[in-house]
């Protein structure tokens, strides 16, 4: 079914070789079915002409019908032009063309009428238009395709247009393609699903998106190929999940002992919220079920994932398994070591780091440890999924902030026991729900989504340059009230091409204004050795001192609750996300905290929105949904690996109805035919092992 899509675009009618390089290089377009698949980013509305006396030189394109009554080329070589001169009922106009003049000059007829569409300009007072299409007018010409339509306008480059590849350029191939193969387009949904939502058929979907006979069409097309793009994600994900329950077994964790009791009643030095609680009960009834647990735990900064996971682990320890807990630095390995242990005490249970850092003498003995069940919980980072690392009964996986591990390596952790342990996959950047569906559409989500009692509110502020002396107040009163202040640059050195803050002149600047021996500096940034930066960061920790300059190797892992200042440079630099975690290292304790935006007074208009968002709301699930409508789910970070979101016409942000509308339907047909045996299910079985789907699928999460 639709060979005829995986057929290489060079052997399509007025391609060839060096068309279909260039393609593929600069386009991506390889196939027909990329081809049909480079949508239209815009539409030009050819339906409407106006009056020459209605024509602005604001507006991006107008249609006139006007009668040709001059036309002259003047000037030598270089500066040869063809002027024009037309004219309707209310006014006249100048047409000007610097290239193709003879050819142009030789079809133009004085008295004649002609359709003029172009960029309207103005000069010396009076309406000009450089390089227009011109077309003879008639009642024909009226008719045809292109003057009574919505005009589609495609993405394109310098290179392509070299090639004639403009958007007149890719709409000719586009025709030739629908014109040669439109029969061979066949239907990919089944008719049950066409009839009940009204859905436009593919192939009419397909001529109407690139060549829409109005705008009611063009509507109809958009919705039936979102509709198709966002069913086969949700088709392949919702299969993936329900293979991988009937395919991978999971350890039962029928026991709440000692560990978890010990844990709960004497050691947790905090009420868990009413999120945490819900979350470990949905986690300890998938550990009941025998198959393999695939949970994605979403909480903001500060919201406690922590100690989920750890109560997670001693449940795995209660049942006799090992557990482990990877992150992606060894800052934020790190961090977790010391939360945990901090949580648990001596004596308890026996944790260990792992490290690119750490000695090999002390790994021979974490290795020994491992395979003989002494040790209970491993920390580290992607040392922890070397060959050599061997558990002797690994039961629970927890990944930090997965998003930042390749699949691979996910899955080298996955295979380090017979039975595959359960997954536990955790991330502090909130992710909107359509696309956590999108990317993690596989998994089961909990979200934790409230702060521990006592926390106040980060206050945020946005300062510009001119505001610098009050932000050197406020961190003075913090610092004398024994508070700390985090200053965060985007820099290490100064660049040339980004006038920014940098960390080196930003040091030079912190102590003048904070001169020993009354402030003390630490400085840290990610050249800096691991033992070098610990080193730094463990001063700041202690206490040693007052104010941490650094880079965003502090974005995560770094717990100082006695810190309530954190003041990012060039803030309009960062994006949503990274400002959000930043924020998220203060707010820490009991006392008020404080995050001061520091930018220039120029400003971009998606960079004020980012910081005044930042300043609207602590909500990182309102903060990721505008971060989504800023920059589109392919720029969320961690989302270009994940192999899924290379959407050609859906959009999470606004497409939102429409993928829960999808979402369900696709459950309802796993609940009716999980097989896709049924003979009007046989499309969609088909759609699932495809090779011209597009979109990898792994079954690691």
């Amino acid at each position: 079914m639709n060979q005829i899509f995986n057929t290489p675009v060079v052997y399509l009618k007025g391609v060839g070789t060096a068309r279909a390089d260039v393609l593929k290089k600069d386009l991506g377009i390889e196939s027909y079915e990329d081809l049909l698949r480079h949508y239209p980013y815009k539409y030009i509305d050819r339906t409407k002409f106006y009056k020459i006396r209605d024509i602005n030189p604001e507006l991006p394109h107008v249609q006139v019908i006007a009668r040709l009554t001059y036309k002259e080329i003047i000037g030598e070589k270089n500066t040869r032009r063809l002027v024009a001169h037309v004219q309707d009922d209310t006014g006249v106009m100048e047409l000007v063309w610097f290239q193709a003049i003879k050819w142009t000059e030789k079809i133009l007829a004085v008295g004649k009428a002609y359709i003029i569409f172009g960029k309207p300009g103005s000069f010396n007072g009076k309406a000009q238009m450089a390089h227009p299409e011109v077309e003879p007018y008639s009642t024909e010409a009226l008719k045809r395709k292109g003057n009574l339509t919505l005009q589609a306008v495609y993405s394109s480059t310098e290179k392509l247009k070299q090639f004639t590849l403009d958007t007149k350029g890719i709409q000719r191939l586009t025709a030739t393609l629908l014109e040669q193969h439109s029969r061979d387009i066949q239907e990919n949904l089944p008719l049950y699903i066409l009839q009940k939502y009204k859905l436009m058929p593919r192939v009419e979907a397909f001529r109407n998106i690139h060549f829409p006979e109005n705008a009611a069409a063009l509507h109809e097309a958009e919705h039936r190929l979102k509709f198709e793009e966002l069913f086969s994600i949700q088709l392949k994900l919702l299969r993936n999940k329900m293979t991988r329950t009937q395919k991978f077994k999971g350890a039962i964790f029928e026991k709440v002992g000692d560990y978890f009791n010990e844990f709960y009643e004497h050691r947790l030095p905090f009420q868990l919220t009413t999120a945490q609680k819900k979350v470990l009960k949905e986690i300890r009834q998938d550990t009941l079920r025998g198959v393999q647990m695939n949970r994605l735990l979403q909480g903001d900064v500060g919201s406690g994932k922590t100690v989920v996971a750890l109560m997670n682990v001693l449940l795995a320890l209660d049942n006799g398994y090992q557990a482990c807990i990877m992150a992606p630095t060894e800052i934020l390995a790190t961090q977790h070591y010391h939360s945990i242990k901090a949580l648990v005490g001596d004596g308890f249970i026996e944790v260990a780091l792992l490290t690119g850092s750490v000695k090999q003498k002390d790994r021979k003995v974490i290795h020994q440890k491992l395979e003989d069940g002494t040790l209970n919980l491993l920390i580290g980072t992607h040392a922890l999924i070397e060959d050599k690392v061997v558990f002797k009964n690994l039961g629970l996986a927890v990944i930090d902030e997965q998003h930042r591990f390749g699949v691979e390596q996910r899955a080298k952790l996955w295979r380090k026991n017979i039975l595959p342990p359960h997954v536990l996959v955790m991330t502090a950047t909130p992710i909107p729900r359509t696309l956590a569906m999108t990317l993690y559409g596989d998994l089961d989500v909990s979200v934790i989504n409230e702060l521990p009692a006592g926390r106040k509110p980060i206050e945020t502020r946005h300062f510009y340059e001119n505001q610098r002396l009050a932000m050197f107040g406020l961190m003075k009163r913090e610092i004398a009230l024994g508070r700390q202040v985090y200053v965060v640059y985007p820099l290490i050195k100064e660049s040339e091409k980004l006038d920014l803050k940098n960390l080196e002149d930003g040091v030079e600047v912190m102590s003048r204004e904070f001169p020993l021996p009354q402030y003390r500096i630490s400085v840290v940034h990610g050249k800096l050795s691991a033992a070098d930066k610990e080193f730094e960061m463990q001063r700041f920790v202690k206490g040693e001192t007052h104010i941490m300059v650094a880079t965003t190797v502090i974005e995560v892992g770094v717990n100082v609750p006695n810190a309530s200042v954190m003041i990012i440079e060039n803030a309009e630099r960062f994006g949503l996300s990274q400002l959000h975690q930043l924020r998220g290292r203060v707010g820490r304790g009991a006392e008020q905290s404080f995050c001061l935006l520091m930018s220039g007074h120029k400003l971009s208009r998606d960079g004020k929105k980012r910081l005044d968002t930042m300043v609207m709301t602590n909500d990182g699930f309102k903060i990721s949904e505008i971060d989504l409508e800023l920059r589109g789910p392919g720029d969320i970070e961690g989302t270009q690996q994940s192999g899924v979101l290379d959407l050609k016409i859906a959009n999470l942000a606004t497409d939102q109805q429409l993928l829960m509308l999808v979402r369900d339907e696709v459950i309802e047909i796993f609940y009716k035919d999980p097989q896709l045996a049924l003979p009007e299910n046989q499309i969609l079985h088909h759609m699932l092992t495809a090779k011209n789907g597009g979109l990898s699928w792994d079954k690691i999460s």
